[in-house]
């Protein structure tokens, strides 16, 4: 029987929707863009995507980093003819994403209650600090998590850290979340386990993964109303 000492949970799109405002955003930003160039020739939101990840290590992870990088993308695009009335209509477009609704995703609160109930728990997100605390604080989930670590990155090492000062092997350790390449993968290569509950919109960077797709200590779940008992059987396993 596997001795399961701590449980992590993902934030973005596991424990509240997310993604959903980001493809909301690009949608917005392809209007601005398309007043400058033919979009199906310019293949816009791939030049976007492309410059976001060469700035990822710059601005990071988040809405701000996204925006920063629609503003460089837009400029690049258009040979600088965009203008400064539409440059700031994609800064509208942060302040708008920055300021939505925290929605929580159906029956996760029941299901935080009862895995709390039964283990110790952590909430790991990813993102900018501002906006993530932000969003902790507005979805009422913040009081079933006596630990929060908000992180700029979902590596390895940053999961060793976390495990580290809690004092416990990566082998004790379940990481619930949507995203295989920064949720589960990093913790399964570390020696832990993972329960994957997709969500219905993937970022195209998140779909990249190197994890084998029945990995015997990788869960699947539709729900998350599946989640206690999918954790039961890891521990039973």
């Amino acid at each position: 029987m596997q001795d399961i000492r701590l449980v992590g949970f993902d934030g973005d799109d596991t424990l509240w929707r997310s993604e959903d405002y980001y493809r909301a955003a690009e949608k917005r930003y392809e209007e601005i863009v398309g007043r400058y160039i033919d979009l199906q020739d310019a293949n816009t939101l791939r030049h976007l995507l492309e410059v976001e990840r060469r700035n990822l290590r710059i601005f990071g992870y988040g809405v701000k980093g996204m925006t920063l990088s629609m503003l460089e993308a837009a400029i690049e695009l258009t040979d600088g003819r965009i203008s400064a009335h539409d440059l700031r209509q994609v800064i509208e477009i942060g302040r708008d994403t920055l300021a939505h609704p925290v929605e929580l995703l159906e029956g996760i609160r029941e299901a935080v209650e009862a895995v709390a109930a039964r283990w110790p728990v952590v909430l790991i997100t990813k993102g900018d600090l501002f906006h993530q605390e932000a969003k902790i604080a507005a979805s009422g989930l913040a009081d079933l998590f006596p630990r929060i670590e908000i992180v700029s990155e979902k590596d390895p090492r940053t999961y060793a850290r976390v495990l580290a000062e809690f004092g416990i092997g990566a082998e004790h350790f379940v990481m619930v979340g949507n995203s295989l390449r920064s949720d589960i993968e990093p913790v399964v290569r570390l020696g832990g386990w993972g329960v994957h509950i997709p969500y219905a919109i993937t970022w195209a960077h998140e779909a990249e993964h190197g994890l084998a797709e029945a990995h015997p200590r990788v869960l699947h779940v539709a729900t998350a109303a599946e989640l206690p008992q999918a954790l039961e059987r890891i521990a039973a396993s």
